[in-house]
């Protein structure tokens, strides 16, 4: 069986958003005289979408659905105005997707962030490069559901078997798995080699050029 196609994470995997996430969820908190959390702890929060990740900042006499959800518009409103401020690629991202690109294998970004904010985000970092950037718009359907996994490979006329799913979380790993796509974790994103490996990675790499040399040892096959 030949790959043709990667899912990439967004965060903590194409990019590290983790001061621009936490500034904005920290100015909301700030805004109701909350106690605010440190980027350390921010790094726990990322991973499942925005709206879990307020509802884990938020105190906890103060976490009630209401609160969430309000807490929720304001932190999509203030990351909105700085998703893209500190927000970077890692290194060696940008060589990864141009050597990716060099083989005519697909490349889609699939994310836990709000849909609109993952196009904004692919759109201006990566331009080009992926052929669907899709985000969370139905709660229903946060990874680790597959659905939007596989409704990629439709789109691509691709098994899932056909295609590598790579990300930095236990959520990532769990989707891969649901998806029936080859799991690749990196440990260079929110969590660690352990955490991916115990998840259900099948490979776990420390840096981009690694899954290139992967790729061009088995030749895009396993």
């Amino acid at each position: 069986m030949k790959f043709k196609g990667i899912i990439f994470d967004l965060d903590g995997t194409l990019v590290n958003s983790l001061e621009d996430i936490s500034d904005a969820m920290n100015t909301v908190l700030q805004g109701l005289n909350y106690p605010t959390h440190t980027y350390d702890t921010y790094q726990y929060f990322i991973g499942s979408g925005l709206r879990n990740l307020v509802s884990k900042a938020l105190p906890a006499s103060n976490n009630g659905e209401e609160q969430i959800e309000i807490c929720f518009d304001c932190m999509v409103n203030e990351y909105r105005k700085v998703c893209t401020l500190k927000t970077k690629p890692y290194e060696g991202i940008l060589e990864l997707l141009d050597n990716l690109s060099s083989q005519n294998i697909k490349l889609a970004v699939f994310s836990n962030k709000a849909d609109e904010l993952t196009k904004k985000i692919a759109a201006e970092i990566f331009p080009d490069y992926f052929d669907a950037a899709v985000g969370l718009s139905t709660e229903a359907l946060k990874k680790p559901n597959p659905f939007e996994a596989l409704e990629i490979s439709k789109k691509w006329n691709l098994k899932p078997e056909e295609i590598l799913f790579v990300g930095d979380s236990d959520i990532d790993m769990q989707t891969a798995i649901n998806a029936n796509m080859f799991s690749v974790g990196v440990s260079w994103g929110y969590r660690t080699e352990e955490e991916l490996k115990a998840s259900g990675a099948k490979l776990v790499i420390n840096t981009p050029s690694q899954l290139i040399q992967y790729c061009k040892n088995i030749g895009i096959k396993y």
